[in-house]
């Protein structure tokens, strides 16, 4: 890894090395927080968790020769070490160091609602130019996003960077570390409301990531949300905006659903118009591939490789991926849950063949309106057209309530919480339905979609 060397290393984290002298300017040739991926020439980062101690596995990384080991407290075992007060700082600290020695340009993600999504739509569109590395599913906190950074190497081209937060500050201290040359906003919505308050709270702190973007760089804006649309300029760059509008630099006209098949419409970049295939369901995928295509054209990509990149987005599990098994279609969108994000997916679900059937569960970080936000999404589900509307979850009874009350001829199922509701599953599902599961993550709806798809190996749309 470029200039990580032992020393450089507990330079940049204020650290102290102990061990060989002739180690000390030694590159390590990968860093990582698991031991269980510990290998020759690593350098092992033990960080005390609340459940694992990572000073526990020193030894075992030592055994599959790492190193060196950058630690908060002296091992046990005869290994070169780093000590320092914070693991994770120093991770940070190195992360920053790293990406200076490697002098290539960061594209940061961040926003409520999609940032995963479009991480990976542009991503998709960048590699048709570039080797572009990317976030790993949700990588995207104070110690993710260091772990992302440390898989980049001198071959790479473009790093694609999600970010994501939940408290103010928390975006500066990613923002420092990936310094990114551009920056993308999907939306400002009502995610972690807990912390943030409002939803101009969430726009001050996602939007602190500008403050540390390179100079002379570029910002990319949903010219649709009334946050950022308002964001006319910041330090004399005007933005790029994407969205439906016509006064949008990069918009969509002509949308066509084709249900769980995708979305046909046609792209109006700079003045010019071609045809897109977005092959996972949804408006807002569409959005996020205006945003990729806005991201594709800064870095000098054709409109046809714009093309064949929206072309080539995959979906991952947990995140609206469509599985067709013998007995039904499943939309498994288990991985996290909001208003906008619940009422979206509900929305592609009514499109669906055969019977409709929406399983929901608890939104967390939702702040003192929690319930009034679950009755709203329970409102948009009984008006919305699907045909089973079946809820778990602490916070989920006002979401069937309110269904019941705004459409009291959609059928209705409520349980207290998941496992109960699995008991009850065979009873309520039947061949040919298409199924939409979705919850916040605590809710581990993942184990309903394990159930409706036991073999992993159905087929993926």
């Amino acid at each position: 890894m470029k200039n990580l060397t032992l020393e450089n290393i507990a330079a940049v984290c204020g650290g102290t090395y102990h061990g060989k002298d002739d180690l000390r300017t030694c590159e390590v040739n990968s860093i990582t927080t698991d031991s269980r991926e510990a290998s020759e020439g690593c350098l092992f980062a033990a960080i005390a968790g609340e459940r694992v101690d990572g000073h526990d596995y020193i030894g075992k990384a030592a055994d599959k020769g790492a190193m060196a080991v950058l630690c908060e407290k002296e091992p046990a075992e005869d290994i070169p070490y780093i000590l320092v007060k914070s693991t994770l700082e120093a991770l940070q600290k190195t992360a920053a160091y790293y990406l200076e020695q490697l002098n290539i340009p960061v594209v940061g993600i961040t926003g409520s609602v999609g940032k995963t999504s479009t991480k990976e739509t542009i991503a998709s569109v960048l590699a048709q130019k570039y080797r572009t590395l990317k976030t790993p599913g949700n990588f995207n906190n104070e110690l993710g996003l260091p772990l992302t950074v440390f898989r980049l190497r001198d071959e790479d081209e473009i790093a694609v960077l999600e970010m994501g937060i939940s408290h103010f500050g928390e975006m500066s201290l990613l923002a420092k570390i990936a310094r990114p040359e551009t920056c993308v906003f999907t939306n400002i919505g009502t995610a972690h409301l807990e912390y943030l308050k409002d939803r101009d709270g969430i726009f001050r702190a996602k939007t602190e990531m500008l403050e540390y973007m390179k100079p002379e760089g570029s910002i990319v804006l949903n010219g649709d949300d009334d946050k950022l649309s308002a964001l006319k300029e910041y330090k004399g760059i005007r933005p790029v905006f994407y969205g439906f509008g016509a006064e949008n630099d990069v918009r969509a006209e002509n949308v066509k659903s084709l249900g769980f098949e995708g979305t046909d419409f046609r792209m109006i970049l700079d003045g010019n118009a071609f045809d897109v295939h977005m092959p996972v369901p949804g408006r807002h995928m569409v959005m996020n591939a205006l945003a990729a295509a806005a991201v594709g054209h800064i870095y000098g990509l054709t409109d046809e490789e714009i093309r064949a990149g929206i072309g080539a987005v995959e979906t991952l599990k947990g995140r609206f991926h469509v599985v067709r098994t013998p007995r039904y279609l499943v939309a498994d969108d288990c991985y996290n849950a909001n208003p906008v994000s619940m009422k979206a997916s509900l929305d592609i679900l009514k499109e669906g063949r055969g019977r409709r059937v929406a399983i929901l569960g608890d939104m967390g970080e939702l702040g003192e309106k929690e319930k009034d936000f679950h009755r709203e999404v329970g409102r948009h589900a009984a008006e919305c057209g699907i045909d089973l509307l079946i809820c778990a979850g602490p916070l989920s009874g006002n979401m069937a309530e309110a269904a019941r009350e705004y459409n009291p001829s959609l059928p209705v199922v409520y349980e207290t919480d998941r496992d109960s509701l699995m008991q009850k599953l065979p009873g309520l599902l039947k061949d040919g339905d298409t199924i939409l599961v979705k919850a916040s993550h605590f809710m581990q709806f993942e184990k309903i979609v394990d159930y409706l798809i036991p073999d992993q190996s159905s087929s993926t749309i």
